[in-house]
């Protein structure tokens, strides 16, 4: 089921014997856009420590509320490897708490092909907004994004700014960024859109930009988002279509 990330970040998680925390963010790869990391608050019981959780240990949510069952102890929580609050999330990091749960690592498994994005349709563009300034990228794994940190970051098309990220649509199974949400506001009012990352080049910390293959005028005259409904999957092949993209389920 696709989530808005606004509504997982803050949703409760329940090992086998009790409450361990919420969600604080999501790790996402910038090479396939698969959640790699789920960031958990643990709140007052661990007194405020942060700790990462592969989405592999996670069940399907239940419940009136939204809360993911989690196949761990509250000890084995308890014990995992720490995190500091805005600290870059290193491959040591990671590897220990694989080596801490006995699990094997997602770099050692075989991963599909690369995305295939659309092709751009040639359009006179605006003059593309003023670069921002410029940020030294953190140490840490290259690949892995923060949801929190990207949300707000500039959408450059092929030809000029189109937006800002707002927030992520998220599949829970298998856990993946299917949609961003951009926010057209500054370029084209009261209009909301969303866009698949197949069809994005990059991600650029230093300018604090996402780049997409797309141009503006195709962005223009996509389908509308409308973030109260949810998203169906008529809204989803009518934008893969408008795009001619292959669709993520087929």
């Amino acid at each position: 089921m696709l989530w808005r990330s606004t509504t997982l970040i803050g949703s409760g998680l329940r090992a086998r014997d009790g409450g361990i925390g919420s969600i604080a963010d999501l790790l996402f790869d910038e090479t396939d856009w698969n959640v790699r990391w789920v960031v958990v608050d643990t709140g007052g019981w661990l007194t405020g420590r942060r700790v990462l959780l592969p989405p592999s240990c996670f069940g399907a949510a239940g419940g009136t509320t939204l809360e993911y069952p989690v196949d761990l102890t509250r000890r084995q929580v308890e014990e995992s490897p720490e995190i500091g609050f805005d600290a870059p999330v290193s491959r040591q990091l990671e590897s220990r708490v694989y080596g801490h749960y006995g699990w094997t690592p997602y770099w050692n498994l075989s991963f599909a092909p690369p995305f295939a994005a659309p092709t751009a349709v040639p359009a006179a563009g605006e003059p593309p907004r003023s670069t921002p300034e410029t940020r030294e990228e953190p140490s840490g794994d290259p690949h892995l994004r923060s949801a929190k940190e990207v949300t707000g970051y500039y959408i450059q098309a092929t030809d000029g700014d189109i937006g800002h990220v707002e927030e992520f649509l998220v599949d829970d199974d298998p856990w993946a960024i299917r949609y961003v949400v951009v926010d057209t506001a500054n370029w084209w009012p009261a209009r909301k859109v969303i866009l698949s990352p197949r069809w994005f080049s990059g991600i650029d910390w230093a300018t604090q930009q996402v780049h997409v293959t797309v141009t503006r005028d195709q962005v223009k005259a996509s389908p509308e988002y409308e973030p109260s409904s949810l998203l169906a999957r008529e809204h989803e092949e009518r934008l893969h279509a408008h795009y001619g993209a292959r669709p993520y389920w087929g």
